[in-house]
């Protein structure tokens, strides 16, 4: 009988260890969660940090609206997190729609509230379809608000990176070059957007490295609660979703149970890939809901310590 080299690799994959046999529990994770709209989802988010908060993450984070849509809730957000938990809380600013002052202003009101690390993003533009443009008076790029936070306080502060490149870049080398603007302005690290291929963060992390970017460079990691918002979403940002991705999810719209476990898996075997490629901190997009994060870091031999919610006395 002929055997075919696809079917050699099939055999080998059969014989192998389990997957995730051998994982040495020495990840370490962060999570984004983003202000919630009602007391409802309020409730839900509350639930969702309490979930992950025994998984000891390096910090968790709270986005910012477009436009500063959400301002008040991410900065009541994340001052419940400092106040109330032992997380390390961050907070995503932009420099959309704000004059320095004002956004200077936030900083330091976030600095009084004992959150030391800010999320310095430009931000995209209020007005769909249009392209970002510099408020009068404001940050003009996020590499000119990384030195404004730094005149401020000693933040920790954390930037974006595009492992498939930003839409309003003109080119790879000019986004690359936009990121050591960010770096070396005085940033932390980089958390990169979603991708769905670990190839794609191994090539970034390459071409970052040629570019001399030697700061830590963190994945971060979208599990799919929904397939057809995760296209919209990677067509808006220009991440490529794989056709072997659509077969996956083809015909669960209806049974969100299955979904889900499907989700995990992808989102698992991805970080699994990663780590294999020497990768160690991943950042996950919750979208408030704990427990795909939790089964993926699971996975990853990350377990749950006693937990590091500090409840406030009733």
């Amino acid at each position: 009988m002929t055997v075919s080299v696809k079917q050699m690799q099939e055999a080998r994959l059969a014989l192998a260890a389990p997957l995730f046999a051998d994982i040495a529990g020495d990840a370490r994770v962060s999570f984004e969660f983003f202000p919630p709209k009602t007391e409802k989802m309020e409730e839900t988010l509350w639930e969702s940090v309490q979930t992950l908060a025994p998984l000891g993450p390096r910090f968790v984070s709270v986005t910012y609206g477009a436009g500063g849509t959400t301002r008040e809730r991410t900065h009541a957000t994340v001052a419940r997190i400092a106040r109330e938990t032992d997380i390390p809380a961050a907070a995503h600013l932009t420099c959309v729609d704000a004059t320095r002052e004002e956004i200077d202003a936030i900083a330091d009101e976030y600095w009084k509230a004992g959150v030391r690390h800010i999320v310095a993003l430009r931000g995209d533009s209020p007005v769909a379809g249009q392209k970002f443009q510099s408020p009068v008076g404001g940050y003009e790029n996020a590499a000119a608000l990384v030195a404004g936070l730094r005149k401020l306080h000693p933040f920790e502060i954390s930037v974006s990176a595009y492992p498939e490149c930003h839409p309003d870049s003109a080119s790879e080398a000019a986004d690359l070059d936009n990121l050591k603007r960010k770096l070396d302005a005085g940033a932390t690290r980089a958390i990169t957007q979603f991708f769905h291929e670990a190839e794609t963060f191994f090539r970034f992390r390459d071409a970052a490295a040629k570019a001399g970017i030697d700061a830590e460079i963190v994945p971060g990691i979208m599990p799919i609660m929904n397939f057809g918002a995760v296209q919209r979403m990677s067509a808006m940002c220009g991440t490529v979703v794989p056709d072997w991705m659509g077969t996956l999810f083809d015909g669960l719209d209806d049974r969100p149970a299955a979904r889900q476990l499907v989700s995990a898996t992808i989102a698992a075997e991805l970080c699994r890939r990663l780590y294999a490629g020497g990768v160690r901190d991943f950042h996950f997009y919750t979208l408030n809901r704990a427990e795909l994060s939790y089964a993926i870091c699971h996975l990853l031999g990350i377990r749950g310590q006693p937990a590091l919610v500090a409840a406030q006395a009733a």
